[in-house]
């Protein structure tokens, strides 16, 4: 197997030229990390000629200290003695840096490891970022890395106007097939951020290749995604936040498990198992979390096993799975009703399906078939927008 290299290995073997008698800025988390596990705060600390002025941390954090939707706190960085700007606190505007924190900066730099689903809130921190290094000009650079689950499926709609959030900042499906360099390029053109863009391409990855076929250590990228398998089913499981139903966080499984502890784990499985989904198969199970959503209390539910990754539609497979928990829950299914990542007025399931059609299709008994309409005519539309902007074959 031949190893791919990372934007970041790339500009190691450099020396981080591009940099030279720069004063840089790094939005990184544990994943920014070299072959020899070595962070990028570390290296450009270490850089000859570079001067690393300040990090920026994204969702938790530049170390990956803090839980999901857990605002991050300012501080200076514990091995480099820089400061440290959170790019994640309890308001919206808090995602963006402040302008005054790119005073003095020659460029900001970009490596966090992405997952492939829309929801995953790296590349709208990048975005955001984007606009203000635009606005203050100074050069964005992105270090590529991998998308996990490859770059030829594309599965799901298109968030619409309304349904605009941190979880879906621009109209993209919720599995869409690029890697942050390339979601980095179509952002900076279509959406009207005009900064001055580099990305350093990754060396060896085709679009075919899931994360196993790169042979590169997979770094959770954050708390709740320990493994390639957690990204593989995270497009159509992370629907869960919208609901009452555990999608498996305080388990060693998040997201590859969910339940509840009313539900039936048998009749749920024997409910699925009639939609004969493609490429996954599903096994009753237990389990008691540790946090969030039932901490401590008996789960019932079902273990997803993918069975065929080429087969598989994790979107389709998501929204299957929340319809028949609905039917069998003997009325304890409910929707999420607090707000969700800074939004208020709009229902959080309907956030991260960046439409209404399908919360209102379940509650109306809706085949699946009906639920999707319209999804496989918006990821066509996509893949025709995205084409410009790919940078591997």
């Amino acid at each position: 197997m031949t190893k791919v290299k990372t934007g970041l290995d790339v500009w190691v073997a450099q020396g981080f030229s591009a940099l030279k008698g720069r004063r840089v800025g790094a939005i990184v988390n544990p994943t920014s990390v070299d072959s020899r596990f070595l962070h990028l705060a570390d290296l450009l600390g270490q850089a000859s000629g570079v001067t690393l002025a300040a990090l920026f941390g994204p969702e938790h954090g530049i170390r990956g200290e803090a839980q999901y939707m857990v605002a991050v706190g300012e501080a200076k960085d514990r091995k480099t003695g820089v400061p440290v700007h959170s790019l994640y606190g309890s308001t919206f505007e808090s995602l963006s840096p402040r302008p005054e924190w790119l005073t003095g900066l020659d460029a900001l730099v970009f490596d966090i490891q992405d997952v492939g689903s829309r929801y995953y809130t790296y590349v709208y921190t990048m975005a955001l970022a984007m606009k203000v290094a635009a606005q203050a000009r100074v050069p964005f650079y992105v270090l590529d890395r991998p998308n996990p689950l490859g770059g030829v499926a594309i599965e799901g709609n298109l968030v619409g106007e309304g349904y605009r959030s941190f979880v879906g900042l621009y109209p993209l499906p919720n599995r869409h097939g690029m890697t942050a360099g390339e979601l980095a390029r179509l952002f900076n053109a279509e959406f009207g951020i005009g900064c001055e863009l580099t990305v350093v391409p990754c060396e060896g990855w085709r679009r075919e290749m899931y994360w196993s076929d790169t042979g590169l250590p997979f770094l959770p990228p954050s708390p709740n995604m320990p493994t390639p398998d957690t990204a593989l089913v995270y497009p159509g499981m992370c629907l869960g936040e919208g609901t009452n139903v555990s999608e498996g966080r305080g388990t060693c499984r998040p997201f590859e498990q969910f339940g509840a502890p009313w539900l039936d784990a048998e009749a749920l499985v024997a409910r699925l198992e009639k939609e004969r989904l493609p490429g996954v198969a599903f096994r009753p199970v237990g389990f008691t979390p540790t946090f969030d959503k039932f901490r401590g209390e008996s789960c019932n539910g079902a273990f997803i096993h993918v069975t065929d990754r080429a087969t598989f539609q994790p979107l389709r497979t998501g929204i299957a799975i929340f319809q028949a928990v609905r039917e069998v829950s003997g009325g304890q299914f409910a929707w999420r009703a607090d707000a969700y990542e800074f939004v208020e007025d709009v229902p959080a399931f309907d956030l991260l399906c960046g439409t209404d059609q399908v919360r209102r299709g379940i509650e109306e008994g809706w085949p699946l078939s009906k639920l999707l309409e319209g999804f496989s005519a918006q990821a066509e539309r996509f893949k025709q927008q995205r084409a410009p902007y790919l940078l591997y074959t």
